[in-house]
C-alpha cells in the first residue's frame, strides 16, 4: 500500500520490521523502490536479495532493467542485470528479454538490442517497438522501415507506439509514397482516432511539406497533447511559416495551457532569420520567464537562433550564461563566430573547450578549419591539421573535405592536393573542393585535370563541380580549348537545365570574351531569376559596359524584381565607374527603402560610388564613429582620402585605426600605400610596407609589391625599385613591369624602359599599353624612330590604342569629348569659349608645355595639338554650362597630362572657380591656383 502511494520511507521501515519475508515481500518493496525513482537504491536492494538467495519476479527483473536505463548513467548496472537473467534462465520471459532489449536501445548500442531481439525466443509487439525506438533515436528512419517489414512478415500487428515510429520515419526519409501506403495500414488497423498516430501524422505531413494536410489532421484531432500542439507547430516552421507558427503558439498558449522546452525549441528554430529577429528575443525573454534557459536544449537552439540573424555577440552572451553547456553548445557558437567573421575567437573557442576537457569531434574542427580563410591563417590551419590527425579523425569524410578546402582556401593548393590523395575516400564534395581552388587560384589547368582525374575515378559530377570549372575559364584563349567543350559536356550530361549551370555559362563565355554569347543565353531563357539577371551585370561589368549594367537594373526593376545585394553592388558600381551621382544617389536610396543599407557589400559600393563621384562628404557621413568602425570602414576612409589628395589625413587615419585597436588587413595596406605613393610619401610608404609582415603577421602580396615599385619609380628611384622587383617573394606579374615602364617613362630612363617593356609584352602580348607607354617614353626622349617602330607593330598586331575621353555630366546628360572632338551640337561654342580661356591663361603666364604633345611635328603644331585634348574640350563646354560660381566637375577614363594640369590650375585662379577632376586614379581638386595632388601625381 505504502508502496502504491510513493511513500517508500514507511514502506521500507515496516520491510524492515518484518519478522518473515517472502519473495512477494522483496518484490513488492524492489518494485516500489523503482516505482518512485530511487533506481539506484534499486539495484543495490537487488543485489541485498540476491545475497540472502530471495529469487526475483521476472516482472521486477523487467523493471530493474528498466531502471537502468532511465537512470542516465548506469549503463555497467545495467549489464550486470542482463549476466544475471541469462544465468538464471530469464532471457525466456519475454517482458524480461524487451526491458534488456530496450536498454542498450537508450544507450545507443542499437548493434546489441540487435543481437538481444535475434536471440529472444518469443517476441510481442512491444519487443518490435523497443527495437524501433533504438534505431529511431539513432535516426535511422530506414532501419524502422525494414524492422516493420520484417514485423508484418511475420504476422505481428501494431499498436499505436510502433505505428507512430513508423510514421514518423516515412516524414524522416521524405518518402511520401511509402507514408500514404502506412496510411492505409492506419486505417485498417483501426489506429486513425489514436492521438499518438494523430501526432505522428501531422508531424509526418509537415517534414513531407504538405503543411495543409498537417493543419487537416490536426483540426480533425478530437483531443490534443502537448506533443500535437508541437508537432502542428513543428510543421508550420519546418516550411518556413514562421508567422503560422507563432499564431499556433498563441492559441496552445491560449487553449492548452502547457508549454515545455520542445515548444520553444520549435519556434526559436525558424526566428533565426534577420527579419525575424524581434520575434526570436521576445521568445527568448519568455524562455527565461519560464526557467526553460538553464535547459540546455533550448539555450542550443537560442544560439543557433542568434546565429542565424548575424548576432554572434547576442549569442555569447547567452553562452556564458547558460549553467551547463553540452558539445553543442560549444559547436553551435563556435560556428556562429565563424558565420560572422570573428576566425580569431572561433579558434580562441576550439582552446578554451580543449582546456575545459570537452572532447572536440568533428563538427568542432570542421567550423574551426572554416575559420582559416586567407594565407594570415596558414600557421593556425596546420596546427589544426596537426590536431585532426592526433585525435583520429583524419579519415572523417567531412574533415577531410574541410582540410582541402582550407588549404585552397588560403592558396596552398599543392597541400590541398595532398590532403585529398591522403583520403581512404574521396567523395565529390572533395573534388569540388579542389576544382574551385583552382579555380579561385586561376590555375586553369590544374582545374581541368582535377575534373579529369575526378571523372576517371568514376566520381559523378553534380552542378557545383561543374559551376567551378566553368569558373576556372577566365581568358579569351580559353573558350575553344576549354570553354565550349565544357559546354558540350554540360548539354550531355543533363546540366544545361540548371539554374546555376546556367548563369556560370553566361559568367564563363563573358570572361572569354564572347559577351554576345552572353547575351544570347540570357534572352533565350523563358524564365529569369535574379541570380540570372545579376550574372548578365556582372558580365557587361566585366567588359566595361556600365550603362548597360544600369540598363539592365532599370529593366529588372520594370519587371517587378527585387534586387538583392549584389545587384545593388554591380549597379553602385557601374555609377561609380560613370561618375554618375544622380543614378547612384537613386540606387541608394531604393537600398535603404528596401533594407539593404546595413548589408556590407551594399554598404561597401555605395560608399565606393560617393567616392569616386567626388562626395567625399557623404561618404564620411555615411561611416559610423571610429570606436563602432569595422575594418571595411576604415579600409573606406584610408582610400577615399588618398583618392581625393589628403594624405596626411591617410596617415592619421590609418594610425587612429590601430589606436581603435582594429588589425589592419590587405587592402588597408593597399590603400595606404597607393597613398603614399601618389602623394611623394617614400620614405613612409616603405616603412608602412615594413609594418606588413614585422607588426600584423600579414604575407606580402603582390598588390602591395607593384605599390612599393610604383612609390620608388614615381620619385625617380628606378634602380632601388628594379633591385626591389629582383628581391620579391613572388614571381612579378605585368602590374609590377607596367608600373615600372610608366616610371620609365616619367623620368625617361630608357634602357630600363625597354626591359620592363620586353617582360610586359610576354605576359600580356594583346595589351596595349605596354605599346602606348614604350611609345610615349621614346616621344618624350625625341627617339621619332623607335615611336615609328611601336606604332608599326601596334598596326601590325592589330592592336588598338584605348582613346582618350572626358565627360561632363549635368542632370540626366552626358556630354563626352574625344581628341579634337567637333560632334557635340554646341561645338562652335565650345571651340569659342577655348579660345578665350587661352588668351585668358597666356596673358597670367601661361607657357605650353609641349613635350607633352607626343607628335613629331612644329612646336606651334604640338600646341595646337594639346589644346585638342578631352579634357580643355570639357573645361570649355563644364565652364559654359554651370552656374556662375558653382564647382566644375570633369571626369577623364585616362591619366590627365602635365600640360592640361597646369591649365586647369591658372584658370581655377583666373576664373575664381573651384574645379574637380576625376582621371584613371585620383581626384585633383584646383581652387585659386592649386592643386590637392601637390604637382605631384
Amino acid at each position: 500500500m505504502y508502496t502504491k502511494f510513493g511513500r517508500v520511507k514507511p514502506a521500507r521501515h515496516l520491510f524492515d520490521e518484518m519478522p518473515v519475508r517472502n519473495e512477494a515481500s522483496w518484490n513488492t518493496m524492489m518494485s516500489g523502490l523503482v516505482r518512485v525513482g530511487l533506481y539506484r537504491e534499486g539495484v543495490g536492494f537487488f543485489k541485498e536479495m540476491c545475497g540472502l538467495g530471495v529469487r526475483p519476479s521476472g516482472f521486477v527483473i523487467a523493471s530493474l532493467v528498466t531502471a537502468c536505463g532511465r537512470g542516465g548513467f548506469m549503463f555497467s548496472e545495467g549489464v550486470q542485470v542482463h549476466g544475471f537473467v541469462v544465468k538464471y534462465g530469464l532471457m525466456s520471459d519475454v517482458y524480461v528479454s524487451t526491458a534488456v532489449l530496450h536498454l542498450y536501445g537508450v544507450y545507443g548500442l542499437v548493434s546489441c538490442s540487435r543481437k538481444v531481439f535475434e536471440e529472444m525466443p518469443v517476441r510481442n509487439v512491444v519487443s518490435w517497438t523497443s527495437l524501433m525506438v533504438g534505431y529511431s533515436d539513432k535516426g535511422e528512419a530506414e532501419e524502422v522501415i525494414d524492422i516493420y517489414k520484417g514485423m508484418r512478415g511475420e504476422g505481428v500487428g501494431c499498436n499505436e507506439n510502433s505505428m507512430s515510429l513508423v510514421i514518423s520515419s516515412c516524414g524522416l526519409l521524405k518518402d511520401e509514397s511509402l507514408g500514404c501506403q502506412i496510411i492505409g495500414q492506419v486505417i485498417k488497423s483501426g489506429l486513425e482516432k489514436k492521438m499518438a498516430v494523430e501526432n505522428s501524422l501531422v508531424s509526418m505531413f509537415g517534414n513531407l511539406g504538405n503543411v495543409d494536410y498537417a493543419k487537416y489532421i490536426f483540426d480533425q484531432m478530437s483531443e490534443r497533447d502537448t506533443i500535437s500542439w508541437n508537432s502542428i507547430a513543428a510543421a508550420y516552421a519546418q516550411n518556413g511559416h514562421c508567422e503560422e507558427s507563432l499564431w499556433v503558439f498563441h492559441l496552445m498558449r491560449h487553449f492548452h495551457d502547457e508549454v515545455n522546452s520542445t515548444t520553444v525549441s520549435t519556434l526559436l528554430s525558424v526566428l533565426g532569420h534577420v527579419d525575424y529577429q524581434k520575434w526570436g528575443r521576445g521568445i527568448h525573454a519568455l524562455v527565461v520567464k519560464m526557467g526553460f534557459d538553464s535547459v540546455v536544449c533550448v539555450c542550443n537552439t537560442l544560439l543557433r537562433m542568434y546565429a542565424g540573424g548575424g548576432r554572434s555577440e547576442e549569442a555569447e552572451l547567452v553562452f556564458k550564461q547558460m549553467p551547463a553547456k553540452d558539445l553543442i553548445s560549444w559547436n553551435s557558437l563556435m560556428a556562429c563566430f565563424v558565420e560572422d567573421g570573428r576566425s580569431l575567437d572561433a579558434l580562441g573557442l576550439l582552446c578554451s573547450m580543449i582546456r575545459t576537457g570537452k572532447s572536440a569531434n568533428y563538427v568542432s574542427f570542421t567550423s574551426a578549419l572554416a575559420a582559416c580563410f586567407s594565407s594570415e591563417f596558414l600557421d593556425k590551419g596546420r596546427v589544426l591539421h596537426g590536431l585532426v590527425i592526433v585525435t583520429g579523425l583524419f579519415d572523417n569524410q567531412i574533415i577531410g573535405n574541410a582540410l582541402v578546402s582550407m588549404y585552397g582556401k588560403i592558396g596552398e593548393m599543392s597541400e590541398s592536393r595532398r590532403v585529398l590523395l591522403q583520403m581512404p575516400r574521396r567523395d565529390e564534395v572533395a573534388w569540388n573542393a579542389l576544382i574551385g581552388g583552382y579555380a579561385e587560384d586561376e590555375d586553369t589547368n590544374n582545374a581541368l585535370e582535377a575534373f579529369r582525374t575526378m571523372r576517371m575515378e568514376g566520381v559523378r559530377a553534380n552542378y557545383i563541380t561543374v559551376v567551378s570549372v566553368l569558373g576556372a575559364c577566365l581568358m579569351p584563349g580559353d573558350l575553344l580549348e576549354r570553354g565550349k567543350p565544357l559546354h558540350a559536356y554540360i548539354v550531355s550530361a543533363g546540366f544545361e537545365s540548371d539554374e546555376h549551370v546556367k548563369n556560370s555559362l553566361i559568367t564563363m563565355y563573358a570572361k572569354c570574351g564572347d559577351l554576345s554569347s552572353s547575351h544570347d543565353l540570357f534572352n533565350r531563357l523563358e524564365k529569369k531569376h535574379i541570380i540570372t539577371w545579376n550574372a548578365m551585370l556582372a558580365a557587361n561589368a566585366h567588359h566595361g559596359h556600365g550603362e548597360e549594367v544600369l540598363k539592365l537594373v532599370s529593366k529588372m526593376r520594370s519587371f517587378g524584381l527585387n534586387l538583392d545585394q549584389f545587384s545593388f553592388s554591380e549597379g553602385l558600381s557601374a555609377a561609380a565607374k560613370l561618375a554618375v551621382l544622380e543614378e547612384g544617389q537613386q540606387l541608394h536610396g531604393l537600398a535603404v527603402k528596401l533594407g539593404f543599407e546595413q548589408d556590407c557589400f551594399t554598404f561597401n559600393a555605395t560608399a565606393d560610388m560617393y567616392n569616386k563621384c567626388g562626395e567625399l562628404d557623404e561618404v564620411v557621413k555615411m561611416l559610423p564613429p571610429s570606436v563602432n568602425r569595422s575594418l571595411p570602414s576604415w579600409n573606406i576612409l584610408i582610400s577615399a582620402f588618398g583618392r581625393h589628395g589628403y594624405f596626411e589625413k591617410v596617415c592619421e587615419t590609418f594610425h587612429e585605426m590601430l589606436e581603435s585597436g582594429t588589425k589592419p588587413g590587405h587592402v588597408t595596406f593597399v590603400s595606404l600605400l597607393t597613398a603614399c605613393s601618389h602623394g611623394g610619401l617614400v620614405d613612409q610608404g616603405l616603412a608602412y610596407y615594413d609594418m606588413i609582415a614585422r607588426d600584423f603577421g600579414i604575407k606580402p602580396a603582390i598588390e602591395h609589391c607593384v605599390c612599393v615599385i610604383d612609390l620608388l619609380g614615381r620619385s625617380g628611384r628606378l634602380a632601388e625599385a628594379e633591385t626591389f622587383i629582383a628581391n620579391m617573394p613572388m614571381k612579378p606579374n605585368d602590374l609590377v613591369w607596367r608600373s615600372l615602364l610608366a616610371s620609365c617613362k616619367i623620368h625617361g630612363d630608357l634602357d630600363r624602359g625597354r626591359k620592363a617593356a620586353e617582360h610586359l609584352s610576354k605576359l600580356e602580348p594583346e595589351d596595349d599599353s605596354v605599346y602606348v607607354l614604350s611609345s610615349n617614353m621614346f616621344a618624350t626622349t625625341g627617339r621619332w624612330e623607335d615611336v615609328e617602330t611601336v606604332r608599326n607593330q601596334m598596326v601590325f598586331k592589330n592592336i588598338t590604342k584605348k582613346q582618350a575621353c572626358s565627360w561632363v555630366k549635368q542632370k540626366d546628360k552626358v556630354s563626352t569629348f574625344g581628341i579634337g572632338d567637333r560632334t557635340h551640337p554646341r561645338t562652335l561654342e565650345i571651340y569659342e569659349k577655348l579660345e578665350d580661356i587661352k588668351k585668358l591663361i597666356k596673358e597670367s603666364g601661361y607657357v605650353a608645355d609641349t613635350s607633352q604633345a607626343l607628335q613629331d611635328t612644329d612646336e606651334e603644331q604640338k600646341e595646337q595639338n594639346l589644346w585638342n585634348h578631352s579634357e580643355r574640350l570639357a573645361l570649355a563646354y563644364a565652364l559654359m554650362s554651370t552656374p556662375e560660381g558653382g564647382t566644375v566637375r570633369i571626369f577623364k577614363n585616362l591619366r590627365i597630362c602635365s600640360d592640361c594640369h597646369s591649365v586647369y590650375k591658372i584658370v581655377s585662379k583666373v576664373i575664381g572657380r573651384r574645379i574637380v577632376l576625376r582621371d584613371q586614379y585620383r581626384f585633383h581638386h584646383f581652387e585659386g591656383g592649386v592643386c590637392s595632388c601637390k604637382d605631384y601625381w
